[in-house]
């Protein structure tokens, strides 16, 4: 599951912004942002991984030692590594996608940046990544961040999330907008 398909509230809130102020406290902000974007990267490329945060069946102690067997193999930051096994010990693993992208929402409001969640149908390059950003600062006043997903179904173009506004240039929904379009002709 992507970032951009999770939802912030509740449990995941409450914890991002807890660990917020703790890597604030510290002086740890971009340590830990860079420890999570690390995490998301691993939830976003392993089954297994997230597989094992969710499931309700591993004991907590299993959660416990895994957990933090893979916080020292990735190299976290200390505040990462106990923040992990805090989520571990109390079974909020499952929130741990939330929490990320909490902590990043957070983060990008009291930097006064905005984050765009870029769907797109094959990874981009260096030079589209700067031009996409270029062109959403200039329409959105604020400084970009970019969270990008790539999925082969939308087959072309892009999905553009920044806050509530989205824009949908995927080839996807417009052969879907011409499908309904070609209905309604005849």
């Amino acid at each position: 599951m992507p970032a951009g398909d999770v939802k912030v509230s509740g449990v995941a809130a409450r914890y991002a912004s807890a660990l917020y102020d703790l890597a604030d406290e510290s002086g740890a902000l971009d340590v830990v942002a860079g420890d999570l974007a690390g995490l998301q990267k691993m939830i976003d490329g392993s089954d297994d991984f997230r597989r094992f945060i969710k499931s309700p069946v591993i004991s907590r102690r299993d959660q416990s030692q895994g957990i933090v067997a893979l916080a020292a193999k990735a190299q976290l930051s200390p505040l990462a590594h106990k923040f992990l096994g805090i989520l571990a010990v109390k079974r909020r693993l499952f929130a741990l996608p939330g929490i990320i992208a909490g902590f990043r929402a957070i983060l990008a409001d009291r930097r006064g940046q905005a984050t765009a969640e870029v769907t797109c149908a094959a990874p981009l390059n260096d030079i589209q990544t700067a031009s996409l950003i270029k062109a959403l600062e200039k329409a959105v006043g604020r400084t970009i961040d970019i969270v990008s997903h790539v999925d082969p179904s939308i087959l072309g173009g892009l999905i553009v999330k920044v806050g509530s506004r989205m824009v949908d240039s995927s080839l996807k929904s417009k052969l879907q907008r011409l499908k309904l379009a070609m209905k309604g002709v005849g």
